[in-house]
């Protein structure tokens, strides 16, 4: 891959969304199958948006800050997959009715808005058990690193990871939260599948345990500078840059970082971490560069 950070996430969103295309969905496959083209086109749909694929990018540079060999993007592909699986589903369930009840997602109506609620919940279903399957079917690595990755990404999106911090959202919403409440709610429903990232693309490239710590250092630095710069765009950002609707947590009454420090308090906080997760880098050489841009970009930026 490339040696600009630009180039490096250009070409990692690439060879996700191929792999997405390729192996994510169904290729045809459902509409075969009398009475389920719609279900394949409403899991098209959510494939189809354009994300930032932040979790894959942290995927691959993990990878690549362990090890450089030729054929180690190829073993990282279904990992990535599986990873931005899981976060598709988990959006497309955020945003309904029951949940955030939001129209607007990556700059298009929400899967339940172009379709029907009882669709995108069966779409995110899908989603989840097809990520499962693709590290199953993953070439490259063996036998028992599928094991361990399919362990580590069913805990971090599970009610012990992601799961659990959107339940704490939804029971925390409409009372104020302390610090300690909020740092802990976003630790699972933001930070666990970043920190996954990491350990998914570590597992994938045969880290040693010290480089495992260190990476899951970094990620929990940057998945809490992830919330709180989402907090801060909330409140500064449009609905057109962000591509979902702008100024929703003050309206649902949700405490937020911005809330609790003010906008200048939780840029503070977001550099801070950014000095945590480069911190966390330091037993890796110029093989974490990416991972050190990917931090910076997480801060900086604008939507």
């Amino acid at each position: 891959m490339s040696d600009t950070l630009d180039e490096f996430m250009a070409q990692c969103r690439a060879r996700c969304d191929t792999g997405l295309r390729l192996h994510g969905g169904f290729g045809g496959q459902l509409a075969q199958v009398a009475g389920l083209a719609d279900l394949e086109a409403a899991l098209d749909y959510a494939l189809e948006a354009n994300g930032k694929r932040i979790r894959p990018c942290l995927l691959y540079a993990a990878g690549r800050a362990i090890t450089a060999t030729a054929d180690l993007d190829s073993a990282l592909d279904h990992p990535a997959c599986a990873l931005e699986l899981i976060h598709t589903y988990s959006l497309i369930h955020d945003d309904l009715p029951s949940m955030d009840d939001d129209d607007l997602r990556r700059g298009r109506p929400t899967l339940h808005k172009a379709f029907d609620e009882p669709t995108a919940i069966l779409v995110g279903d899908g989603l989840q058990a097809r990520a499962f399957e693709l590290i199953a079917d993953a070439p490259g690595v063996s036998a028992a690193q599928k094991v361990d990755m399919i362990r580590l990404l069913a805990s971090a999106a599970g009610p012990g990871g992601m799961v659990g911090g959107q339940f704490l959202d939804i029971a925390g919403t409409g009372r104020p939260l302390l610090l300690d409440e909020l740092q802990d709610m976003h630790a699972l429903k933001t930070g666990a599948l970043i920190r996954a990232a990491l350990s998914l693309g570590a597992i994938a490239a045969g880290a040693s345990a010290s480089q495992q710590e260190a990476l899951e250092s970094y990620g929990e630095h940057v998945g809490l500078a992830f919330q709180v710069v989402d907090d801060i765009l909330d409140v500064e950002g449009s609905t057109v840059t962000l591509g979902k609707t702008g100024g929703k947590d003050a309206l649902a009454n949700k405490t937020t970082y911005v809330s609790l420090l003010g906008l200048a308090g939780a840029r503070e906080t977001a550099e801070h971490l950014l000095d945590g997760a480069l911190e966390a880098l330091e037993p890796f050489g110029e093989s974490a560069d990416m991972l050190r841009g990917l931090a910076r970009f997480v801060v900086n930026r604008e939507a």
